[in-house]
């Protein structure tokens, strides 16, 4: 994978832990600058020092996704170190929302999952689309609970079922800009921000794979890079499941 970014500029959110700190390393090994950017001000902090002192070429850059202002400053401060290849929609919420039933889910709890996972995924790529000045590859990141319906989670399941929906309609749009727009659909990973998944669900997913066990960061990273080249530069409007084979699409 070394090289195969090379000179891009690309933009990760939720970037702080979990897939999106994989994410942002894996883009920056591959020899781009990777922007991080998370409302967690302290870890992007401790994050984005671990990477440099890898050797990697990295930004840093506080965002709020459920604040309009706060991406709209966030993204003119990163358009004002210059353009960018790339957009990884990463940043949702999920913590804390599983558990649920559909009956128990209180209105306030439901408005800020999808303020955070489906307003703030659209607002950031709006405020991205002006900097893709030549063209370039967005990646939303979805869900497979959204191909499989997992209960006790519906308000996270049904955002994750409207970025994929958005993908194919930014597509659409983006197209004549030359902007790809595709997804990815992970299966439960093993992160430290998955860590308050019950056993039972890691081991739902874990026996019930085409390719049994556990699902790792770098079983995911591959695909972003990939979506994100020019390897798949005739490729958008897709969702692309990586869940080694727990849900088929």
């Amino acid at each position: 994978m070394e090289g195969m970014l090379k000179g891009k500029r690309i933009v990760i959110t939720g970037a702080a832990r979990g897939l999106g700190y994989h994410f942002a390393e894996a883009i920056a090994k591959a020899g781009a600058c990777a922007v991080m950017c998370d409302i967690l001000e302290t870890e992007l902090a401790v994050g984005a020092s671990t990477l440099r002192e890898q050797g990697l070429n990295v930004e840093v850059q506080v965002i709020d996704l459920a604040d309009p202002h706060s991406v709209e400053a966030a993204f003119n401060a990163i358009g004002a170190l210059g353009s960018i290849d790339g957009l990884v929609n990463n940043a949702a919420m999920a913590t804390g929302v599983g558990g649920k039933t559909m009956m128990e889910y209180d209105i306030d709890l439901w408005d800020r999952v999808m303020q955070v996972n489906v307003r703030g995924t659209w607002l950031v790529s709006k405020a991205a689309v002006p900097l893709l000045a030549n063209g370039g590859s967005i990646v939303n990141v979805a869900s497979d609970t959204a191909l499989w319906g997992a209960p006790r989670l519906m308000a996270y399941v049904a955002s994750k079922g409207a970025v994929i929906s958005m993908t194919r309609s930014m597509a659409r749009e983006l197209g004549e800009r030359r902007i790809r727009v595709n997804a990815i659909a992970p299966g439960l990973t093993r992160v430290e921000a998955t860590e308050y998944v019950p056993a039972e669900r890691h081991q739902l997913y874990e026996q019930g794979r085409a390719l049994p066990g556990a699902q790792h960061p770098d079983d995911v990273t591959g695909s972003v890079l990939w979506l994100l080249s020019s390897l798949s530069g005739f490729v958008t409007g897709q969702l692309l499941p990586v869940n080694g084979g727990f849900v088929f699409n």
